[in-house]
């Protein structure tokens, strides 16, 4: 993609999933990489498939990984252009009264308190190179709300807030914010959510898979290379006006 080869990219949570994909795409097309992740062994592999690559274990909801993992970041790409922001997790579920306040509090520190960590180190960053872009990730959960899983939907609302009003503050300094809204993508963390609710609702983990696919027009869950194509769509030059936009990357998902 046009734009792409030689720009300095962080990912966080890159070494799995969406992050892997996407990592692996912006690395085919040029990109120069920085990485993290709270795997030691996962981050191995990362080192070992993309030569180059820098790779931090840290926890985007911790103050100093963060900080660490930027200035690893930063002294080995000299500069950014872009900035991923994938980390997150699938949070608990349960009723509201059944969800523990330490896992209320650790679901929305991963997933939107981690973007603002990341973000707040990133911007200062891909101001002094003239430009550039931040994508924050976001679900269709952020769309629709989604029973048993308030963390997590909190969580995701909240990005589309907080990447609206980054659009706002840094377009004039030449960078563009967006948010990617995944659905259902096919993996073990969608295998451990479908599991979870069909448990909390007392059916087979087929029947309730049936339900998921049954709520997506497409009818097919989306994949970590739909959602990493997307991704370095908005960082390459096809994407440079672009802005303040919630891209849902999910098949239509109709309601959760």
């Amino acid at each position: 993609m046009s734009g792409l080869d030689g720009q300095r990219v962080v990912v966080t949570a890159g070494a799995g999933g969406i992050g892997l994909a996407t990592a692996r795409l912006l690395y085919a097309e040029g990109c120069r990489l920085a990485v993290c992740d709270v795997s030691d062994e996962a981050l191995e592999r990362v080192a070992a498939d993309l030569p180059g690559t820098i790779t931090v274990r840290a926890d985007v909801s911790d103050e100093a990984d963060v900080a660490r993992f930027f200035e690893a970041a930063l002294g080995g790409l000299g500069g950014l252009d872009a900035l991923v922001n994938n980390a997150g997790i699938a949070g608990p579920t349960g009723g509201v009264e059944e969800i523990s306040v330490a896992d209320w509090r650790r679901c929305l520190d991963i997933g939107l308190t981690g973007q603002f960590l990341c973000a707040r180190l990133a911007v200062p960053e891909i101001k002094k190179a003239g430009g550039g872009s931040l994508v924050n990730m976001s679900s269709s959960a952020g769309r629709h709300g989604y029973a048993f899983r308030t963390p997590y939907a909190a969580a995701k609302w909240g990005v589309i807030g907080f990447t609206q009003s980054l659009a706002k503050e840094l377009g004039p300094h030449n960078i563009r914010v967006n948010a990617i809204l995944p659905g259902i993508v096919a993996g073990p963390r969608m295998e451990g959510v479908i599991r979870a609710r069909a448990a909390q609702t007392g059916v087979s983990y087929e029947d309730m898979e049936a339900r998921y696919l049954a709520t997506t027009s497409l009818r097919r869950m989306v994949t970590p290379e739909d959602v990493a194509a997307s991704i370095a769509f908005l960082l390459s030059n096809a994407g440079r006006n672009l802005s303040a936009m919630s891209f849902n990357v999910d098949g239509n998902v109709e309601t959760l």
